[in-house]
């Protein structure tokens, strides 16, 4: 399995043009009201990128979140280098909206989890 840094020495090398176009990063008004998510999930950069800033390692995360690979992560850190003041606006509007998703402390560490208090999964009675 590749790592962090068998990838991120080539982040220097691209042009402008290419930074903008984060292999594996996709954009789409469907998916999570546009915000840049890790291609086929759900996962926005932003979330991964707060997540950090929190103290979660990249292991960390990786455990969490079992869809995501290590290449995953070099791009979502390569789009925050080349996009950071997008995704700083996306940390703070999603914070302050309070809209279903927070950072919890857990075991001396911080994971992602949405929040399900107003969704209740197929097939299971609602929770009192």
């Amino acid at each position: 399995m590749a790592t962090i840094g068998d990838f991120e020495h080539l982040l220097p090398s691209l042009s402008r043009g290419e930074k903008t176009q984060i292999p594996g990063i996709d954009s789409r008004p469907d998916v999570c009201g546009g915000e840049p998510c890790i291609v086929r999930t759900r996962i926005p950069v932003w979330l991964l990128e707060r997540a950090r800033q929190l103290g979660t390692s990249e292991r960390e995360l990786l455990e969490a979140y079992p869809s995501l690979g290590a290449e995953d992560l070099v791009n979502a850190w390569a789009y925050v280098r080349s996009h950071g003041a997008e995704i700083s606006t996306q940390i703070e509007a999603n914070e302050s909206a309070g809209d279903g998703v927070r950072l919890t402390p857990l075991a001396n560490r911080t994971i992602v989890r949405p929040s399900l208090s107003n969704h209740n999964p197929p097939n299971r009675p609602p929770t009192a």
